[in-house]
C-alpha cells in the first residue's frame, strides 16, 4: 500500500512539473517572435500571479494635495507566471520562459479615515521581462544576461520603445545583479513556504 501512495504522489509531482515546464515553454510562441520581439501579454492582471507593489516617492521639492506632499508619485505593480513561482520556490532560480510585467501606473495621494494614502491611477506603461536561459536571440540588442528586456508606453501596447538593453535597462538593475537582475527583496511570494 505504502508504495502505491508513493508512486502516485511521485507521478502527481512529474506532472505538475511537466506543466509547468509546458506553461513557460509556451512564453516563446506567445509572447515572443521569431526575431525576439517581445509583446506585452494579455490580461496578465486577471490570469497571472502578483508578485508586489513598488512606491516611486515624490521628490522633496514636489507638492501635492495632501499633507506637506506625502505620498507616491507612482506605483509599480509586478506580475509573472504562476508557473514561474513554483520553480522559484523549489529551485532558487527563474525558469527558461519566465514572463515579468511591471505595471507602471501614476498615483493618487488624498487623507483618508485611516490616513494619507496613495493609490494607482492611470497607466503609464509597462517594463516586461523575459527569461532566456539558452541565448536564444544574441543579435537582438533587447536582449542579454540571461533576459529579454523591453518598455511598452501607455497608448502604444503592441511595440516595445527599448531599442537596447545595455543602454535603457540594465543600468537600474545593476543592484540587483547578484540575484540575477531581480530586486528579489520585493516580492515575498518567491520564498519557499514552511
Amino acid at each position: 500500500m505504502y508504495m502505491k501512495i508513493k508512486t502516485a504522489i511521485l507521478a502527481v509531482m512529474i506532472c505538475a512539473a511537466a506543466n509547468a515546464d509546458d506553461t513557460l515553454s509556451s512564453t516563446y510562441d506567445h509572447f515572443v517572435d521569431e526575431s525576439g520581439n517581445i509583446s506585452l501579454p494579455d490580461n496578465f492582471r486577471r490570469d497571472w500571479a502578483f508578485l508586489g507593489t513598488w512606491s516611486i516617492a515624490k521628490d522633496d521639492v514636489e507638492t501635492s494635495s495632501a499633507a506637506s506632499g506625502h505620498g507616491a508619485a507612482g506605483l509599480h505593480n509586478v506580475y509573472t507566471q504562476r508557473a514561474t513561482i513554483d520553480y522559484f520556490r523549489k529551485t532558487g532560480k527563474f525558469p527558461d520562459g519566465a514572463v515579468i510585467v511591471k505595471e507602471l501606473l501614476k498615483a493618487a495621494t488624498a487623507s483618508m479615515t485611516t490616513g494619507t494614502v496613495s493609490r494607482g491611477t492611470e497607466v503609464e506603461g509597462w517594463f516586461v521581462m523575459v527569461k532566456d536561459t539558452k541565448g536564444r536571440f544574441q543579435s537582438n540588442p533587447l536582449w542579454g544576461d540571461g533576459w529579454g528586456w523591453s518598455l511598452f508606453n501607455a497608448g502604444q501596447s503592441d511595440s516595445t520603445v527599448t531599442t537596447n538593453y545595455k543602454t535603457e535597462c540594465i543600468g537600474c538593475h545593476i543592484p540587483a545583479r547578484k540575484d540575477d537582475w531581480i530586486y528579489l527583496n520585493g516580492y515575498p511570494v518567491l520564498e519557499a513556504t514552511p
